[in-house]
């Protein structure tokens, strides 16, 4: 008997897990560029930086999860598009600070190895490495029975990028009299999935082929939507604007979010009607018998990404990044702060 089995009894198999290496190789090797001078399997991805052309490259590093949309991924038995949100979780706070994502890993852990599910997962953050335009360098796959259940596992990302230290946006520049434009999400994105599961599982169990007139496809497919991978068109927009702040919008909606690079003199004023939004929040603000309030709190509410420009250039900077595939809104403005007045206002 082969020496490893009582592992395998356990619920490990060592065979299944050289066996994932092979059918990932390709995979991640499809998002190589030159800079990567390494394999899928060793004990470290490798990455040549080439910082000719910037003064003081500084390097921006991020971590993220998906959180409880992974749950939807279980009850929709659909997994090959939760790793595009993992990505876009990770690559979209890296190019706030106006960094270039250059390299991403990830760690997934199951209860159980199952080859084609591992697949279909690290396809999707494949798909999201190559919308970011950067690199599947390593990653880690551990088969964690008795920890997940069977069909249970979880995901994490890390990102790395690398921005020069003059062009850091950081808000620092923010002042009274920007606009504030705000490009739309693909519907809920990563967030408020806690929220989603208590209404749309819990309380309306609703399966997840239950057809939604309002969205026009299924409950299934509208919660799995991946996460909008803002990168490449907010680089361009980067390389024709001043940009004095940019904000993604994630758990904690507008009031979380933005405040982070606001300065103390400054509040912004988010004109709730400057945009349309999507008819799944509607719908969960509706069912779930949510207010207003809550729903700004929890969900992005139809815009995923702010950036903060200077007057005379808000109407363009929508515009082009509209024209691009991502519609994009004037949605506000910096107003100066009253004391004791909080760092967002609803109008």
């Amino acid at each position: 008997m082969p020496h490893h089995s009582r592992y395998q009894e356990s619920g490990v198999d060592l065979d299944k897990a050289n066996k994932l290496v092979e059918r990932i190789q390709p995979l991640a090797r499809s998002t190589f560029h030159g800079a990567v001078i390494t394999d899928i399997g060793g004990f470290g991805g490798l990455y040549s930086l080439d910082c000719s052309g910037l003064k003081n490259p500084v390097l921006v590093a991020s971590t993220d999860g998906v959180g409880t949309k992974l749950k939807i991924a279980f009850w929709t038995g659909k997994h090959d598009t939760v790793g595009i949100d993992l990505v876009a979780m990770c690559v979209n706070d890296i190019v706030v600070q106006g960094a270039r994502p250059l390299f991403f890993l990830d760690y997934l852990a199951v209860g159980k190895m199952d080859l084609d599910r591992v697949e279909a997962i690290i396809r999707g953050v494949v798909s999201g490495c190559k919308e970011a335009n950067c690199s599947l360098i390593g990653g880690e796959t551990a088969e964690m029975p008795g920890f997940y259940g069977e069909h249970e596992y979880d995901l994490a990302g890390f990102a790395v990028g690398i921005v020069d230290n003059p062009n850091i946006i950081d808000g620092s520049t923010i002042r009274v009299g920007n606009r504030i434009v705000g490009i739309a999400s693909s519907g809920l994105h990563s967030n408020g999935y806690s929220l989603v599961r208590r209404v749309v599982i819990d309380e309306l169990k609703l399966p997840p082929d239950t057809f939604l007139p309002e969205c026009a496809r299924t409950v299934g497919e509208e919660l799995l939507e991946p996460t909008r991978i803002y990168v490449e068109p907010v680089l361009k927009i980067l390389r024709q604007f001043d940009i004095a702040g940019m904000a993604h919008i994630t758990g904690g909606g507008f009031f979380d979010n933005i405040p982070r690079i606001l300065p103390q003199t400054c509040q912004a004023v988010i004109r709730r009607d400057s945009w349309p939004i999507p008819p799944i929040f509607r719908f969960l603000q509706e069912k779930g018998n949510i207010s207003e309030e809550e729903m700004f709190r929890v969900f992005n509410c139809g815009i995923g990404y702010v950036l903060v420009v200077k007057e005379e250039h808000s109407e363009e900077v929508a515009g082009r990044l509209t024209g691009m595939g991502y519609p994009s809104y004037a949605i506000g403005e910096i107003v100066a702060r009253e004391p004791g007045a909080p760092p967002i206002r609803m109008a």
